[in-house]
């Protein structure tokens, strides 16, 4: 091979940071400052330990996520709790129609009387619902 046209080999590996970390400090805790640490660590959501040490020693700002239990199983329950009632909605439809093709306009009007009944009631527990709903949106998302 002639010179002006050799290959430049590839050397591989990984391309060198612009501004690599090469200092290193080293500090101990005690037990107790260690649990405080792990913590706060955990409640930053950081991904390595190195990169919240230098945010809380620069003061960057850190974001902190504190994730309610309580209210996480609250959510979940009412969406739940939504689903089953679009499903009455649709049933309710449903047992509708079937009443008028199935009976006698006097027999249907007799059903449909028993099912006003229960709807109301379905109509106070929902409103029981949204007031227990505002409570504790009033005492617990603050």
């Amino acid at each position: 091979m002639d010179g002006n046209q050799r290959k430049k080999w590839n050397k591989g590996g990984r391309k060198p940071k612009l501004n690599p970390a090469q200092n290193r400090y080293m500090f101990r805790l005690t037990d107790e400052e260690n649990a405080r640490f792990l913590a706060m660590f955990e409640k930053s959501g950081v991904h390595t330990k190195a990169k919240f040490i230098t945010s809380l020693l620069f003061g960057k700002e850190i974001k902190t996520v504190k994730v309610d239990k309580v209210t996480m199983d609250y959510y979940m329950r009412l969406t739940n709790f939504h689903s089953q009632f679009r499903s009455i909605g649709v049933n309710y439809n449903q047992i509708v129609k079937m009443l008028y093709r199935n009976f006698s306009e006097r027999k249907a009007a007799a059903y449909l009387y028993k099912l006003e009944k229960q709807t109301v009631e379905l109509v106070i527990l929902c409103q029981k619902i949204i007031a227990l709903t505002a409570e504790f949106e009033v005492k617990h998302m603050q």
